[in-house]
């Protein structure tokens, strides 16, 4: 029974999260804006109606100067042409008694008259209700004038301001909200686009997105990714190559193995036998150094940087000559080494050992027999070290010259076993050391001429 596999957690939506932001952003700019609306609202209601009071109060003190009190009646009986009408009363006082008073004042004073502030506003609660008072002196020192409100009826004309205001406003919210929405999916249709052609690509397509119908913010992005698809097709084109190589190379070898193994089988002279199983061993060992090539070029193909540490070249040069030697004296070649005892470079020691392994290989093969190889290796001041492997041999040609480095290119007329993987080695291991090569033909012994210049480094 397989393990329940836990829920993935869903990834958040980038569209989701800016549409969130820009809505709460105009929602929290709608709340100020409303808010300061009512706040101004309030204010210029305040002082209009405030003004309305003191012009009341002028106009009755004008209306008191023309006319004596009535001694039998203190009240007015004010026609009510507003709905806000019976909200407003006013008092006038003479000699600190009521003489004068709206059908809906009470007969006592609504404000301390002792205490009252002349031509000043006042807010008081009485009875449970808030009045706005607006208190005016007479013609007369002992005449007072007083007019108040309800401020229940300014709390209803400043919501009736507020909702002609800001209800269309509050009706645009969703509308906008919607407007948002569509803005930002539309916004983000580039990369639905790129998405949708990602997915419908094939395995293997690695061409580059194209840049000019993206957006400028994406195409950074997107240039990003398009170094990654080359990258990734030059890593499978070399292991193609690798699998290409490995095939047509390894094919010959292990068909030689097999042909010699079945010669030794059907052979019954234990001679003929002993002569065969020799040759299959040969083989394998050709294969093996097959083998060993293929993947040395094919991790200097895909770009692995080698582990580099400062060691002396002349011991990896005298090492690889010790290993060689014998393959020189059994072709009766004479084999001259001229290095100095401290030659220094940063470098790996197993890629500059089969460096130095190809280019002797190379030339005790293809040098004939009593030919003459010469090795020097010296530090050469200011360009580093300079190692050169000259030889007697035949040397080559300007057009096979030219082809050095072409994958498995073998000169023609030599007998002598290869991969013609060699030379493409040696450049490579030579270029992840930050160095040069080159063949020529050498001055004084007539045959090839390899020059390798690799960068010095302290001795440790």
């Amino acid at each position: 029974m397989s393990a329940a596999h836990p829920p993935t957690k869903r990834a958040p939506s980038l569209q989701g999260r800016l549409l969130a932001f820009v809505l709460g952003l105009v929602c929290l700019l709608w709340a100020a804006t409303a808010a300061l609306t009512w706040w101004d609202a309030r204010h210029e209601l305040t002082e209009l109606l405030d003004g309305h009071l003191a012009q009341a109060a002028a106009l009755l003190v004008v209306q008191q100067a023309a006319h004596e009190f009535a001694e039998d009646s203190h009240e007015v009986d004010a026609p009510s042409l507003h709905r806000y009408a019976p909200k407003v009363l006013f008092q006038v006082f003479h000699e600190g008694h009521l003489a004068l008073r709206s059908a809906n004042a009470p007969e006592h004073a609504m404000l301390d008259l002792a205490q009252a502030r002349v031509g000043g506003f006042s807010t008081v609660k009485r009875e449970g209700e808030s009045w706005r008072f607006f208190v005016a002196r007479g013609q007369e020192r002992d005449v007072l004038v007083l007019v108040g409100e309800r401020m229940d009826s300014r709390d209803a004309i400043l919501m009736a301001v507020l909702r002609s205001t800001l209800w269309p406003m509050l009706l645009a919210l969703p509308l906008l909200a919607a407007g948002l929405w569509w803005g930002v999916w539309r916004g983000f249709a580039p990369l639905r686009r790129i998405q949708a052609e990602l997915a419908a690509r094939p395995a293997g397509d690695l061409h580059a997105l194209d840049l000019a119908a993206a957006p400028r913010e994406t195409q950074g992005m997107l240039q990003a990714l398009n170094d990654l698809f080359a990258r990734i097709a030059a890593l499978m084109q070399a292991e193609r190559r690798f699998t290409a190589d490995a095939a047509h190379e390894l094919r010959t070898p292990i068909a030689a193995i097999r042909a010699q193994a079945q010669v030794a089988l059907a052979e019954p002279k234990a001679q003929e036998r002993q002569h065969a199983l020799q040759a299959t061993l040969a083989g394998c060992d050709r294969a093996g150094r097959l083998v060993d090539q293929l993947l040395t070029l094919s991790r200097l193909e895909a770009g692995e940087l080698p582990a580099m540490q400062a060691l002396n070249l002349a011991d990896v040069l005298r090492g690889q000559v010790a290993e060689l030697a014998v393959q020189a004296v059994q072709k009766g070649q004479q084999l001259e080494v001229a290095a100095e005892p401290a030659v220094w470079v940063s470098g790996n020691p197993s890629l500059l050992a089969a460096l130095l392994r190809n280019l002797l290989d190379n030339a005790i093969r293809y040098s004939p027999t009593a030919a003459q190889i010469r090795l020097s290796l010296s530090a050469n001041g200011s360009a580093g070290v300079l190692l050169q492997v000259e030889d007697s041999g035949p040397g080559l040609s300007p057009a096979d010259a030219a082809r050095l480095g072409e994958r498995f290119f073998r000169v023609l007329g030599h007998e002598q076993p290869g991969s013609g993987l060699g030379w493409s080695i040696a450049q490579r291991i030579v270029a992840a050391h930050g160095g040069r090569i080159s063949a020529g033909t050498s001055a004084e012994l007539g045959g090839l001429a390899v020059r390798v210049e690799l960068p010095g480094a302290a001795a440790t």
